[in-house]
């Protein structure tokens, strides 16, 4: 094919028009943000990727990319729209229906459709597909429809779409065929070709698998507490079984993925999936059992830092980030300061943040915060102490250059402070974290 739609130029969107582009397929991309629009038509662009700014600058000024408002005739339509999780933790389809119905407008004989959003299963068969054929042509029969969803990760996007494999779902199979053939023009990774419902669960369950690895994690590290233990050393020698695989704790999963596509399972049949809901539901909880040990560390009132609130390291995406709903849980009690280097509001001086602080919250380990001077840091605090919920620093490293060190998911006997709140002052006591948090 010489000729592509990509409808919604986002995180998946916009990477994957550049990867067409210059492997050789014009590119209209549809985005109904006029503002995004008119940056992406000035050769820039509106999301931080690595590698992505200089594609699109140079395919942009090639004539390979335009972008537009409204869906126009194409060969193929590549529907890459969000579909966020709603307060009932059922998918919003709203973008995709509207998306499909903008596409039956201009749907003609041989064209191909695909669906690359992440949806829950059936989406593609249940509502993607009645609402093309309203263009009075047959599915399967007429044009080509096929759901392949996107398997990267962001930060290193540009690389992944060349070289992951793709599990590519059609209505038929000359719908996954035709597909696999328009993929064929940049992706060297294997495709695999399969029916749309099986395509839309291999995604869903690929974050699902790790979704409840975590949320096992997160539980060891609560049973570590109470029993005395570390869970970081439990996991690290766990793992040197050949079969074992366990993932590392933390304050919560965030993200677009994670923390949304097993709500697509669980809710496509929520009477048969309780792992997934009971996992999804331990995840969720990780910021209020950070916030409680935060209420052991110090009193109402008290300064506190947060190191971090994207929702994954190195990347200034903030969707469904943990640490986000961790500092909503503080700011009622605690005067807290946010210092991230990616998100433009928050990135401030880390030492005129912590000046006069009471504790530190490590809570994205971004590799900037390695260069942090601890010392430096620790002498400007009312009192240095840490909380590491990512065991992204040495304890060794901390407790030299000054600080108390606390680790999530870890009972190390430490000097816990028992707050007089009416005085507002502490006293060091020497306690077992199993013994002081009870959650």
């Amino acid at each position: 094919m010489q000729r592509i739609s990509v409808i919604g130029l986002g995180y998946i969107g916009l990477p994957t028009a550049a990867m067409f582009a210059s492997h050789g397929v014009k590119v209209t991309g549809v985005e109904i943000n006029e503002d995004i629009c008119n940056t992406i038509n000035n050769g820039g662009i509106h999301i931080q990727e690595p590698f992505l700014a200089d594609i699109v600058r140079k395919q942009v000024s090639r004539g390979m990319i335009k972008c537009v408002t409204e869906v126009k005739p194409s060969e193929a339509f590549l529907i890459a729209v969000p579909t966020p999780i709603k307060q009932d933790k059922t998918a919003d389809l709203s973008y995709v229906v509207s998306a499909g119905q903008a596409v039956a407008k201009v749907l003609k004989p041989g064209d191909l459709v695909i669906l690359e959003s992440t949806v829950p299963p059936r989406c593609t068969l249940d509502v993607l597909l009645p609402i093309l054929e309203k263009s009075r042509l047959k599915a399967g029969k007429d044009f080509s429809l096929a759901h392949c969803p996107e398997r990267v990760l962001p930060g290193n996007i540009i690389h992944e779409l060349k070289y992951n494999d793709r599990v590519i779902g059609g209505i038929n199979p000359e719908s996954a065929e035709k597909s696999r053939d328009l993929y064929a023009a940049f992706v060297k990774g294997e495709m695999y070709l399969t029916d749309t419902i099986t395509a839309e669960l291999c995604k869903l369950m690929e974050n699902t698998y790790r979704d409840v690895n975590i949320a096992l994690a997160n539980e060891l590290a609560r049973i570590s507490e109470r029993l005395g233990t570390n869970a970081w050393d439990v996991i690290k020698y766990a793992n040197k079984h050949p079969r074992v695989n366990i993932h590392q704790p933390g304050p919560g999963v965030g993200g677009h993925c994670l923390a949304v596509d097993p709500w697509f399972v669980a809710t496509a049949a929520p009477d048969l999936a309780s792992i997934i809901q009971l996992a999804r539901n331990t995840n969720d909880f990780m910021p209020s059992y950070v916030a409680k040990r935060v209420e052991v560390l110090v009193g109402p009132g008290s300064k506190v830092v947060v190191l971090g609130c994207t929702y994954k390291p190195d990347v200034d995406d903030l969707r469904g980030s943990p640490i986000l709903d961790l500092i909503k849980l503080l700011g009622d009690d605690y005067n807290v300061t946010v210092v991230d280097p990616f998100v433009e509001s928050y990135n401030v001086d880390v030492y005129k943040a912590a000046k006069k602080a009471d504790l530190i919250v490590l809570g994205v380990h971004h590799d900037k915060f390695k260069k942090i001077n601890l010392s430096k840091l620790a002498e400007i605090m009312n009192s240095p102490v840490l909380l590491d919920t990512r065991n992204f620093f040495s304890r060794d490293k901390v407790e030299q250059a000054g600080f108390e060190y606390h680790l999530l998911g870890s009972a190390k006997r430490v000097k816990v402070r028992a707050w007089d709140t009416k005085r507002k002052v502490a006293a060091s006591v020497e306690k077992d974290v199993r013994n002081v948090l009870k959650c």
